[in-house]
This record gives structure tokens, C-alpha cells and sequence, in this order.
């Protein structure tokens, strides 16, 4: 009966109860993505609520925190306990999290409960792409690309619709409490039909290692978060958090050579492919955060687009990335063939950003759309192909650190690029309001150079043209050092083997990073 179902497997023809556990791996997916997009538009309702606006930022940051510093965490558990029963108990606690942070009475314990719904979010992502790697070859796992991408373009697109519809028509509080319902379909499906080998691991947790990875992961968030809006960046604070973090990074690389059972094994370093795609999709998260943080802005500030449906604003651009992940997952599959996506993603991505960067202030919205596809086409070519060929450059034992590694390089990458890009676009800003406007635009952009469409109709109309030059200059600016970011990504492709995927019917293991094939239990 096993082997019939792995026979299945390989052969595509998938067994219902697999296609159920995809199912609900999805919802689990959507959960970890569109949360932050949903709570982002109930934060002003919300602010008015439970007031402590100066402790806002702490809203995001504590969940940003808490997911960035768990993911490792939850995916060496999953190699040394079994990914069932971590993905449970990351489901369990997000949806714990979401039910407190809809009762919070005051903004501290907002943060805090907003804190435990991270540390469950760290796991609902890993634990998705964990598990797709155990009961899913490979050469197979192609095919679900364009299922992964739609619902990450669904949760970037809807959730701004979705927030706004639900804080105005049942309030802030069912922001959270919409989990509750889709969290409970996720762990029932996975519970009931889910069916995986058990382990059990006779070494203990590397404590120290959490620890210590933990507190640099932390260090370098909060750097990437306050440097040029707390705090300068060259104040005490962040130069004390940059010395706590590299600190606590080297000593967690020296313990890793030492620990029993690393929560970070090095040798899958030792991986060329998989350290090529640690970099890819550092850089890839990087270019991608910071580009859905400004074409809104350009696109609201610039050509008066209306912030009501700024998810909407982003369509050609995930659009592409959803059609274009499609067609690698299919080809991937068909071929067995992928080290030409990274190549052809990495060349798009610089020319997409480069051509974002040439907007000004008389830039069609047509014109900027097509500029925003180029972008989203050579996205799709490396947000799930990074993760594909981690996966394949390691052992099965190694797949939920794989998992978890790929994902944390990217959110490291994300954090990184809204707050470089950021410093450089706020910089801009603030120099052409001042160059434009004197010292009245100085005033108005001496807090945030992000103004809203409500403080932005209330300017004069020689201000309110001056800004629009100055978010024009910052974003050509921003775009610009993108699409220098993105040239590592074409090199580093450049030097991808292409190992073949196992699992294929073409597949040999002449040449390729072995590893055992996926046991799948009949369900």
C-alpha cells in the first residue's frame, strides 16, 4: 500500500488525501502572508482604539521579531521531531496569538500577543514548504509554483481590500479573529489526513544556539528598523545593536562547529547551489519588499491614485510573477531543467527596476504598469525556484533547515531592503522638498517623508507639486540602487549547477547531490 502511494507520487498521479494536505497547507500559507497586509490597514482604527500611537511601529516590528527569530527554530524541530507535530503547534499558537491580540485592551498587550502570533507565523511558512518537500519530489514540486505564487499575489492584493471591508463593517478586533475560522480548517485537514513518518531524535535542543542566533537576528532586525527613523544611524543604540548582533552571529557560527545537534547544521553550506540560492534570495526579498513599499507610494502621490485599493496597484506586477511562476513550475516539471530561470529572473529584475527608476512625475500609469510586469516576470523566475533548488541540494534529514534557512535569508533580505532603500528615499525626499519648497517643505517632511492622501490633499498646490517631484527623484533614486542590488543575482546564477531534481523520470544519480527519496504513509 506505501509503496503504491510513493509509486503515485512520483508518477504525478497524487493521491486524494494529498491534494486534501495541500489544501490546507495553502490556507496555512495565506494565514502567515496576508495577516500583516489585513492588520496594516486596521492600524490607524486600531490607534484610535487603544491609542499609544508613539508605540505603533512596535505593532509590526514585535510580530517581524518574533517570526524572523522562530523560523530557524521551527525548522530544525521539524527535522528532529517529526514536521507534523511542529506545524500543529505553530498553527495552534498563531491562532492563540490572533485570539489575544483581537481581545488586547491596550497597546502593550497588543505588541505582545502580536508577539506570540509571530512566533507562530515563523512556523506556518517552513512548515508549508517542509512538508511539500517530504511528500513531493522534486522534479514534481514544480507543478505547485504557480499555487504558492497565486497565493502570495492573492495575499498582497486582498489584504488591504480585505482589512479595510472588515475594519469597516465589523471592526478592528475581526482583523485577527478572521484567522480563527481559516487556522481551524488548516489544523483540522492537516490533523485528520496528514500522515508522516514519526522521528524522534535523541539529542537535546541546542539552547545555546537558539539563543544566540536569536539575539543577532533580533540585533539585525531592530538595526534594519529604527537606523534613520528611531535612531540616526550612527547613534549609540544602533552601533551598540550592530555590535550585540555581529557578536552574537560569530559566536553562533563558532558553536555550530561544536553543538551535538546544531539548530543550523554548516554543511549545508558546503552546498554550492544552496549557498548560491541563500544569496539569490537574500537579494530577491530585498528588491521585492522595498518595490511593494514605494510603487504604491509613486503611484498615490504621483498619479493621484486612490490609497483605498492600494493592493490593486500592485497587479501588474504580481500578475506577472504569478503567470511567469506557472510557466517555470511546468517547464521545471516537464524539463527537469531550471538553472536558465534564475539567469532570465535575475535580467528582468535588473532591467524591470532600472526602467522604475526612469519614472517621473508625467509617467503614465500604463507605462509604469508595464515597467512593474518586467519586475513581477523576473520574480516569478526566482521566488520558488530559490526554494526548489535548496531543497534539492540537501539531505532529507536537512529539509526543514533547508526550508527555514531559505525563508529567513529572505525575510533578512526584506528587512534590509525597506530599510536601506528607505534611508535613501527619505534622504531624497527631504532634499528636494527643501530645494522646492524651502523651509516649509522641510517642515512638512521633517518626521516622515511618507505622507498620506489625507495630509497630502490639505498642502498648497505649489507644495503639493514640489512633493510629487520629490517622491518622483526618491523613487529613482530607491529603484535605482535596486537594480544595482539585483546584479549579484545574475551573477551568482550564472554559477548554478544544474544538479538534476530528484525524483523525475530522468533523473540520475550520476552527478547529483543524493538524497533519499520522500516515505509517504497511505492515508
Amino acid at each position: 500500500m506505501m509503496a503504491d502511494t510513493v509509486e503515485g507520487v512520483i508518477a504525478g498521479k497524487r493521491p486524494r488525501s494529498v491534494r486534501v494536505v495541500l489544501l490546507a497547507l495553502m490556507i496555512a500559507m495565506m494565514l502567515a502572508m496576508l495577516d500583516n497586509m489585513i492588520v496594516g490597514t486596521a492600524m490607524p482604527t486600531i490607534v484610535g482604539d487603544l491609542g499609544g500611537l508613539e508605540h505603533l511601529s512596535w505593532v509590526v516590528t514585535s510580530y517581524t521579531l518574533a517570526t524572523a527569530a522562530s523560523t530557524p527554530v521551527w525548522g530544525k524541530l521539524g527535522d528532529m521531531y517529526g514536521r507534523k507535530g511542529a506545524f500543529l503547534s505553530s498553527i495552534v499558537i498563531f491562532l492563540i496569538g490572533s485570539a489575544l491580540s483581537g481581545m488586547a485592551q491596550d497597546m502593550g498587550q497588543l505588541i505582545g500577543f502580536r508577539a506570540v502570533q509571530g512566533l507562530g507565523a515563523g512556523g506556518l511558512m517552513v512548515g508549508v514548504m517542509a512538508i511539500i518537500g517530504d511528500l513531493v519530489p522534486p522534479r514534481e514540486r514544480g507543478k505547485y509554483q504557480g499555487m504558492m505564487a497565486g497565493v502570495m499575489a492573492l495575499a498582497m492584493i486582498g489584504g488591504p481590500l480585505v482589512g479595510g471591508t472588515i475594519t469597516d463593517n465589523w471592526g478592528w478586533r475581526w482583523a485577527f479573529y478572521i484567522n480563527l475560522p481559516l487556522g481551524a480548517v488548516a489544523l483540522a485537514l492537516v490533523t485528520v489526513v496528514l500522515q508522516l513518518p514519526r522521528k524522534r531524535s535523541n539529542a537535546g535542543i541546542d539552547y545555546l544556539g537558539v539563543v544566540l542566533l536569536t539575539v543577532g537576528i533580533t540585533s539585525i532586525v531592530l538595526v534594519t528598523t529604527w537606523g534613520g527613523t528611531e535612531y540616526a544611524w550612527t547613534s549609540a543604540r544602533i552601533m551598540e545593536l550592530i555590535g550585540i548582533g555581529v557578536a552574537a552571529l560569530i559566536g553562533f557560527v563558532f558553536w555550530q562547529t561544536k553543538a551535538a545537534e546544531p539548530v543550523l547544521p554548516l554543511h549545508i553550506f558546503k552546498s554550492r547551489n544552496f549557498t548560491l540560492m541563500a544569496v539569490i534570495g537574500f537579494i530577491t526579498g530585498f528588491v521585492m519588499f522595498g518595490a511593494t513599499l514605494f510603487l504604491p507610494l509613486y503611484q498615490q502621490a504621483v498619479q493621484g491614485a486612490s490609497a483605498t485599493n492600494s493592493g490593486l496597484l500592485l497587479l501588474p506586477m504580481l500578475g506577472a510573477m504569478l503567470v511567469t511562476s506557472m510557466i517555470a513550475g511546468r517547464i521545471t516539471t516537464s524539463s527537469g531543467r531550471y538553472k536558465i530561470f534564475p539567469i532570465v529572473g535575475g535580467a528582468l529584475m535588473i532591467v524591470g527596476l532600472y526602467l522604475l527608476s526612469t519614472m517621473d512625475t508625467g509617467t503614465s500609469r500604463f507605462t509604469s504598469g508595464v515597467y512593474m510586469a518586467v519586475v513581477g516576470a523576473g520574480m516569478g523566475c526566482l521566488m520558488q525556484i530559490t526554494m526548489l533548488v535548496a531543497q534539492n541540494s540537501v539531505q532529507m534529514r536537512d529539509m526543514g533547515v533547508a526550508s527555514s534557512s531559505a525563508t529567513l535569508f529572505r525575510t533578512l533580505g526584506s528587512s534590509f531592503g525597506v530599510a536601506i532603500m528607505g534611508a535613501l528615499f527619505n534622504h531624497r525626499v527631504q532634499d528636494v522638498m527643501a530645494e522646492r519648497a524651502g523651509g516649509l517643505g522641510s517642515k512638512i517632511t521633517a518626521k516622515s517623508a511618507q505622507l498620506d492622501a489625507d495630509s497630502l490633499s490639505k498642502l498648497p498646490a505649489a507644495v503639493r507639486e514640489a512633493y510629487q517631484h520629490a517622491v518622483s527623484s526618491g523613487t529613482h533614486s530607491a529603484f535605482l540602487l535596486g537594480a544595482v542590488i539585483a546584479v549579484p543575482v545574475l551573477i551568482a546564477a550564472l554559477f548554478v549547477k544544474e544538479v538534476p531534481l530528484k525524483g523525475g523520470p530522468k533523473a540520475s544519480g550520476e552527478g547529483a547531490e543524493t538524497a533519499p527519496q520522500p516515505v509517504i504513509e497511505a492515508v
